[in-house]
């Protein structure tokens, strides 16, 4: 699917969403007592959609030159009422809910075999930790396999078609296992995750909830007998890195150069909202092959 072709679907496909949910918003906001903005922008809210997702869809890793040098010259035919760019970035942050409603509108269904991880996002390098001024009451300071870092940490749930289905977004030194319960809460099946993840509460509640979480074991743990597919499975725990992989290399969902708290969040979900269109996702196959017996289950 060319350039061209791929902006033309995420136009029709935010649009056709925005179609429903503009009004049930503005309905809300005025059941809530709220006042409805008056004066739209030349920009529809679709538009300003499309161009925040087609960005991480792009080879541009910055936004000002993807927006100045692309869609200011090259797109002009496309978005006739086209704005500057800093009117641009002054109207993203109402891209914010939309954009959250979007990924739920464009979130996978549980197959009953899924797999959780988090990923640090972090927001300036660790020298300028005590000069940044923009996230200093947000940001924490959290230690990844990479070392320490000051930012958030994504914690993303995928199944086994690398399709997501639920995401948040904490402080960096926020404990993997904390946002479980809520990320998780209409899943069944199986869910896989690392030795970050291992708990016995944690085990508990989600067993109670129909949902089996299962990890690898640390050295100084007593080895327990696991059936050969979830071991299988297990190591397939790798797709979660090739998904946070995608999200960082080919779209941007981490850099140094956020300047608002606001615009930040709104580049990490469309960087979320371009994965969930990719053509091809990271994913497990599975082979079926009949024997005199029975049916087994191959992963390959």
């Amino acid at each position: 699917m060319d350039t061209a072709t791929k902006l033309l679907v995420l136009f029709c496909d935010v649009y056709d969403f925005c179609q429903a949910f503009m009004p049930l918003w503005e309905q809300t906001l005025l059941e809530n007592g709220l006042q409805v903005p008056r004066k739209e922008p030349r920009l529809a809210i679709s538009e300003i959609l499309t161009i925040i997702i087609h960005f991480h869809q792009s080879h541009y890793r910055d936004f000002k030159a993807y927006y100045v040098d692309h869609v200011s010259i090259h797109l002009r035919a496309e978005f006739p009422q086209l704005v500057s760019y800093n009117r641009f970035i002054e109207l993203m942050p109402r891209a914010l809910l939309p954009l959250c409603c979007y990924l739920d509108y464009r979130k996978g269904e549980c197959t009953g075999i899924t797999f959780i991880d988090s990923t640090k996002l972090a927001v300036c390098g660790n020298k300028r930790i005590k000069r940044n001024k923009v996230f200093r009451d947000i940001a924490k300071l959290g230690k990844s396999s990479m070392g320490w870092f000051f930012g958030f940490k994504l914690h993303l749930v995928a199944n086994d078609q690398g399709e997501l289905l639920a995401f948040t977004i904490t402080p960096a030194n926020t404990d993997d296992r904390t946002p479980v319960p809520d990320m998780v809460k209409e899943m069944f099946g199986k869910l896989f995750g690392d030795k970050g993840y291992i708990s016995q509460q944690l085990f508990e509640k989600l067993f109670a909830q129909g949902l089996t979480l299962v990890t690898s074991i640390r050295k100084n743990m007593k080895n327990k007998l696991v059936p050969m597919m979830d071991k299988l499975l297990g190591r397939k725990r790798a797709i979660m890195e090739t998904i946070n992989d995608q999200l960082k290399n080919i779209s941007q969902i981490e850099h140094s150069r956020h300047r608002s708290v606001t615009n930040c969040m709104v580049n990490i979900l469309a960087g979320l909202a371009a994965y969930t269109l990719q053509e091809k996702k990271p994913a497990i196959k599975f082979n079926e092959t009949k024997s005199s017996n029975n049916n087994e289950l191959i992963v390959i």
